[in-house]
């Protein structure tokens, strides 16, 4: 049999053997592209300079706690603003000089490629709520080109804050200079999903842990936000 005959008879054999070898690699793709569901995050997992000592070794059930903050229209915010949303969630103030104008603009950053998903929320929290008054966040809001509907600037009482970012959040160091609820707040943003769990933390000065984030929240939404 010349080569010429032998190819003539198996080439229905090889399309069909190279069809059914590109289906098996195209379904081995798409498995090993399916999307994982992203980590629960408990105090258990978290660096203990971050978490209130009372709650360090807990291993499940952590979610924010409810909590009620002044936003820089004077509006008050509450948890069920935040309700069924998808939101992230920092620590700053608004005459930090050092990490958080890079933060604060990538949490603008995030409002703007987010800003008609009505689905995805944002929430600064003052770590200086006695320095940044209504008055003091409004400016802010306004230099930094802060949408109202999409990004709330929060201050209050600094006792609830100071709780909310070490016992909710998991997001801010103690000052221990006598003041038991001073705080230094971290570079840290904190993606929370619709039940009120942490779902990751990113470095919120890092490009690189923004677009990370950006690709967390399109995860998450697959996944029905929770």
């Amino acid at each position: 049999m010349s080569f010429i005959s032998f190819f003539k008879d198996y080439k229905y054999f090889g399309v069909f053997f190279s069809i059914l070898c590109l289906v098996i690699i195209f379904i081995i793709y798409n498995i090993l592209n399916v999307k994982q569901p992203l980590p629960i995050y408990q105090p258990a997992m978290v660096s203990e300079e971050l978490v209130d000592s009372t709650i360090q070794h807990q291993l499940k059930y952590h979610k924010i706690a409810d909590f009620s903050l002044t936003n820089q229209n004077g509006e008050r915010i509450t948890h069920n603003t935040y309700k069924d949303k998808i939101y992230v969630a920092d620590f700053f103030f608004t005459t930090c000089q050092t990490i958080c104008p890079i933060m604060t603009d990538h949490m603008y950053q995030i409002q703007e490629e987010l800003l008609d998903d009505d689905e995805v929320l944002l929430l600064s929290h003052s770590v200086t709520p006695k320095i940044d008054s209504v008055a003091q966040l409004k400016r802010y809001a306004i230099n930094k080109g802060v949408n109202d509907n999409k990004w709330n600037l929060v201050t209050g009482d600094k006792k609830q804050i100071y709780q909310l970012a070490r016992k909710s959040y998991l997001a801010v160091k103690t000052q221990g200079n006598g003041d038991q609820y001073d705080m230094i707040h971290t570079e840290n943003f904190m993606l929370i999903d619709k039940k009120r769990q942490i779902r990751g933390f990113y470095d919120g000065t890092q490009p690189e842990d923004i677009e990370r984030l950006l690709e967390d929240i399109e995860t998450l939404k697959s996944f029905g936000g929770s």
